[in-house]
C-alpha cells in the first residue's frame, strides 16, 4: 500500500471518527455526564499522555526548534484551545447534524486563505463559492430556535462557525511544520501547548464530571470521542496533510455530514428536515464552485 492511499484512508476514518464524536459528545454534555469545557480538559489530557508514552517508546528523540515555537503555539490555540472549547460549546447547544454541515465551509475557507497566503486572485467562482456558503449557513442558523434540553440553536451554529474558521487557520499554518517534522511530533507538542491553554478554561468542569453515574454506555462513549475520535483523528489528518495537502484534507470533509446524518438519525433520533436538506446542498455546490476555482489555478 503507498503512503498516499493510506493518507487518502487515514483522511476517511478521520471524517468517520468525527461524525461520531459529534453524536457522542452531545449525548455526553445533553446528559449531564460532562460540560464541554470539561470533556474538553479529559480528552485533551489523554491524549498529551499517549503522545508522550509514544515519544519514550519511540527511538526518535528529534526536538523542536526555538524559532518553530510561536508556530507551534499558533497550532494548538487554534486546533485545540479555542477550535475545541468553542466546537464542543457549539455541539452541546445545537443538532449535530447543523454541527457536521456547517463544518463543510471549512474547505471554502480554506481555499480563500490559501488565496491570500499564495496572492492568487480571487475568481468569480470562489466568489460564488463563498456566498453559496455563507447562504448555507445563514438557512441552518436562522432556522428557528429550539429550546428543547436547554439547546440554543442560534448560538450553537455561531459558536460552531468560529471554530471552523480557527480550524482553517490551524490547516495553513501546520503545515510548515508538517515539512520539518514527523507528524507524531507535531501533534505531541500541539496538544501539550494546547492543554496548557485549555486546563484553565476547564477545570471547574472537570472537577464536576459525576464519574459514580457512569455505566458502561458512557464509558464507551467517552472511549470513542477521546481515542478513535480525539488521538488518532489528529494523528490520520495530520498525516494527510502531510502526504497530500491542506486542501485535500479539507475535502474530505465532505463525507463527514453524510456519516453524521446516519449516525444522528439512528442513534440520537434526531430528524433530518427539509431545510436541512437544502442548506446540505447549497453549501455542497459552494464547496464545488470554490474548489473547481482552486484546482483550474493548480
Amino acid at each position: 500500500m503507498t503512503e498516499r492511499i493510506k493518507a487518502h484512508l487515514g483522511l476517511l476514518a478521520t471524517n468517520l471518527f468525527f461524525a461520531i464524536n459529534v453524536s457522542a459528545m452531545k449525548y455526553i454534555t445533553t446528559a449531564g455526564f460532562a460540560g464541554p469545557y470539561g470533556l474538553n480538559v479529559v480528552r485533551s489530557a489523554v491524549c498529551v499522555m499517549l503522545f508522550w508514552l509514544l515519544f519514550f517508546a519511540s527511538t526518535e528523540k528529534k526536538q523542536i526548534r526555538r524559532k518553530d515555537i510561536f508556530r507551534f503555539i499558533l497550532c494548538a490555540f487554534s486546533a485545540l484551545a479555542a477550535n475545541q472549547m468553542l466546537f464542543m460549546k457549539g455541539v452541546s447547544l445545537t443538532y449535530p447534524i447543523h454541527a457536521s454541515l456547517l463544518l463543510l465551509i471549512t474547505p471554502i475557507l480554506i481555499t480563500f486563505i490559501a488565496a491570500r497566503v499564495l496572492k492568487e486572485r480571487i475568481t468569480i467562482n470562489k466568489l460564488i463559492g463563498l456566498f453559496l456558503g455563507i447562504t448555507g449557513a445563514c438557512i441552518l442558523i436562522l432556522s428557528g430556535d429550539d429550546a428543547s434540553q436547554g439547546n440554543n440553536i442560534l448560538l450553537g451554529d455561531l459558536l460552531i462557525i468560529i471554530s471552523t474558521v480557527l480550524y482553517t487557520i490551524y490547516f495553513i499554518l501546520v503545515k510548515p511544520l508538517m515539512q520539518k517534522y514527523s507528524t507524531m511530533n507535531v501533534m505531541r507538542w500541539v496538544f501539550t501547548f494546547g492543554v496548557i491553554m485549555i486546563l484553565p478554561l476547564g477545570w471547574n468542569e472537570f472537577i464536576e464530571i459525576p464519574w459514580k453515574d457512569y455505566n458502561v454506555t458512557e464509558y464507551v462513549l467517552l472511549f470513542m470521542i477521546v481515542v478513535p475520535g480525539t488521538f488518532l483523528a489528529y494523528i490520520f489528518n495530520a498525516y494527510g496533510i502531510k502526504k497530500l495537502s491542506a486542501s485535500t484534507a479539507g475535502t474530505y470533509i465532505y463525507l463527514q455530514p453524510v456519516f453524521a446524518v446516519i449516525i444522528a438519525t439512528i442513534f440520537l433520533k434526531e430528524s433530518l428536515e427539509l431545510y436541512k436538506i437544502i442548506a446540505g446542498i447549497i453549501i455542497f455546490t459552494g464547496v464545488y464552485f470554490a474548489n473547481k476555482s482552486a484546482k483550474s489555478n493548480a
